[in-house]
Formats: C-alpha cells, structure tokens, sequence
C-alpha cells in the first residue's frame, strides 16, 4: 500500500486528494495536511473586501468532506521537509512518512521586499481571507472619511488579476454608494503596459481594460516600481521600456491595497536548490515531477515557471486555476502510472482561463496555451462575465465540499466559448 500526502487544501490541493483518492482507491492511503482547518475559495476575496461576500458564504470545513471520501486530515503547518528519507516533520513534531508526496502549498507572501508594503504595513491585501477581512475593516472607516486610493501590484508580482478586479470593484462601490466623485484612484502595477498579465497580453486584453479604466477614470502609472509605503504615502519610481528611471512618484493615499511578489514558503525553500529556484519555487519536469526526487510533485503556484517575457519591472508568470486543475490531473495520473509500473505520460495543458470581475461588468479572458504562441486567444467583456463568476463561486464550492472530481475550470470555460470539448490540435 502507497501513502500519498498532500500538503496543501486549496484549488490546488483539494481537487488532488480528491482526483487521487478516485485514481488509486482503497488500497491506498491519501493524507492532506493543511494549516487551516477551513477551505476558502480565495478568488472571492476582492468581495470580501468591500462586504460583498462573508465568511460564512465562501468558507467549509475541510475533515468532514475529505473523511467521506475516505481521505486523513491534519490540520498543522508543515516544519521541514526530508527528500531522502520521505518524511515531513509537523509543527506538532509529529513526522509523517510518505511514498508519494504533492506540494500545492501556494506561495509566501513578500510584502518584506517593499519597506511599509502590506497589512503589517500600511497597505491592504487581498490574498488571504484574513487579509480581505482586515481589508474590509479598513473599508468600512474609509467609506466614512473617503480621499484617495492607490491600488496595483508590486514589482516580481505573478498575480494581476485580483488588482483589476479590486479596483474597479471599488469603483463600483463607490458610485453606489454615490462617493466616487470624492475618490481619485490611481492603479499602479509592474506590468509594461495595462492588460499585460503577467501573460504577454490576451487578445485585445490591453485595449480592453485600458478602455475600462478610462471609462472609471482609474489613471495608472505602467513599469512601476515600489521603492517605500509611508502612513498615507506610496513612493513610486516609473521606468520607460528600456528600464531607465523616468519619473518619481509619491501619492498620497487613504486607502491602498497592493498585491505583493510571491516566494516559495520556508519548509518548501529550505530543502535547497535540487527542489526549489532561487525564489523558492518547485522544479518539476514536464511530468509535474521534481528532476531529482521524482516522487514529489508540485501543482500550483508553488512550482517555477519562467517569465511569459523579459520586461523592464520584474513580472512574474500566473498560474490561475484552468492550468492548475490540469497540473494536478497530470499529477494524479503520472502517480498511478508509476504504482503500476509504467513510464509517466500524462502533461499539464497549462492553459489559461480567467473570469475577471468588475463589480458590475466584467472581462473574461481565455488563452490556449497560457505561454504564446497560442492556438486560441478569446477575450470577452459584459455583464454576463459578473454573472459567470457568482455561478463558478457557487459551483466549484459546492463541488469541493461534495468531493467531485469534474474539470470545472476546464468544462466552464469551453461552455463560455461554445466549445464542448477542446480538440486536439486547438
């Protein structure tokens, strides 16, 4: 009997011990451990954040579902991690042996690279559930003393998306609640240019959003660099195409929230250079297998990917939740194959899908693969786009807690395009 251990229950995590516990069945044992006791479906966090969504809509315990399917929990944060010998080491100090072991961790955040930068900061976040709920605390005193709000995305950040949708989410709130004309907001971001991603561009995803932001009169400042956050003040250094340093900045802000750079978390990172990059993050072949320990895997935005491109302001690669879900179904797959004595053969499509939300519209972004060139670029905006992310919260909710083992992002993203099923070749 194999013992599979996950560490990690989060978009990547949980549809794994789900994927795997159906692969593999009873003969084997499936343990995840994660360090909250409580699944979050985080691309809700920007509603979060102005009171949109509550804890209670978004969150479930994690034991009851996972023990259903027959799958261990423990709820603890993993210490160390010891390659050679197959063993974790718990912060309990409980040790846990395993013959196969998938990372899906998520990232560290690196709000210490920018002084000032985060909730210990002076600036909000959204990439936890705790931080949009302090978020939304800081929202709450703001909507009654509004000034500006700065909002983007730091310098080696990976993840843009949720700095769109937040802004104009509060471009939205804001007008409802008949304040905006109080609220200058400036969006500030690492990317060469609106729309880039972190992807290179999808579509006219450049002329999309920047177009949306002028219609919500967000100004923005491109190749931005975060040198400091002050009480009240972000200092900003814009650089042109060639990286040279054209203009300093500094805005005056009441309310800020920025999304950081990512790292590998320390368990992850102390293991060394023949697991993780110098950013901490998990090689892996084409196979989701690291190069030397090939019974650990990683799925998520734990693992190294290059940058889509070289750009002045360090930007990272995303990893959204469309090539996630075929990074843990290659996983899975690749694991039954070597319990059964055969050679890996399934890879991850590493295709991107993205529903941003607007408050009231919204922009949907679909690229196949994620890294051009491409065979499908589809971009799309309307209102429809809002409705299709309420839906997807309500059903890849409502699918982890039932233990389905559905490619939702993928079967959500097709129907959005018409397509039943993607041909090869597409």
């Amino acid at each position: 009997m194999a013992h599979v251990v996950i560490i990690g229950a989060s978009t990547g995590g949980l549809p794994a011990a789900y994927d795997i516990q159906a692969k593999l069945g009873s003969k084997h044992e499936v343990t995840v451990i994660n360090t909250s006791p409580t699944y979050s479906f985080i691309p809700s966090n920007p509603w979060i954040a102005v009171g949109w969504r509550n804890r209670s809509q978004v969150t479930f315990e994690i034991e009851p579902c996972l023990k259903n399917k027959g799958i261990n929990f423990i709820a603890a944060t993993v210490t160390s991690i010891e390659p050679n010998e197959n063993r974790l080491t718990l912060n309990d100090n409980r040790s846990i042996d395993y013959d196969y072991l998938i990372i899906a961790t998520g990232p560290k955040l690196a709000f210490d690279e920018v002084d000032g930068l985060g909730p210990d900061g002076h600036t909000q976040s959204i990439c936890t559930l705790g931080h949009a709920e302090a978020a939304y605390e800081q929202w709450q005193d703001f909507i009654q003393s509004p000034g500006p709000i700065v909002v983007g995305a730091a310098q080696g950040a990976s993840c843009f998306g949720p700095a769109y949708e937040f802004a104009m989410i509060m471009d939205t709130a804001l007008r409802r609640k008949r304040i905006r004309d109080q609220v200058p907001i400036t969006f500030v971001t690492s990317e060469p240019y609106i729309g880039h991603l972190g992807l290179g561009g999808v579509g006219d995803s450049k002329g999309l959003l920047e177009s949306e932001m002028r219609q919500r009169h967000i100004s923005f400042i491109t190749n931005a660099k975060i040198t400091k956050a002050e009480a009240g003040k972000m200092h900003i250094v814009e650089h042109n195409r060639k990286g040279e340093e054209t203009e300093h900045h500094e805005l005056p802000f009441a309310y800020s929230m920025i999304l950081p750079a990512f790292k590998g978390v320390d368990a992850v990172n102390a293991v060394g250079e023949d697991l993780v990059n110098p950013r901490g993050f998990i090689k892996v072949d084409q196979y989701q297998r690291n190069p030397k320990w090939q019974n650990i895997y990683g799925v998520g935005v734990c693992i190294a990917i290059p940058p889509v491109e070289t750009t002045p302001i360090p930007t990272g690669t995303p990893k959204t939740g469309y090539m996630i879900e075929s990074m843990v179904t290659a996983s899975v797959n690749n694991i039954w194959h070597d319990l059964n004595g055969s050679e890996p053969e399934a890879v991850a499509t590493w295709n991107a899908f993205c529903l941003a939300d607007m408050g009231d519209v919204g922009a949907a972004f679909i690229a196949l693969p994620q890294i051009p060139p491409r065979n499908v670029t589809w971009a799309r905006r309307g209102r429809w786009v809002h409705w299709a992310k309420v839906l997807f919260e309500k059903y890849f909710i409502r699918n982890m807690k039932k233990g389905t083992t559905e490619p939702l992002y993928q079967k959500y993203a097709l129907r959005l395009m018409g397509i039943d099923r993607l041909k090869p070749g597409r």
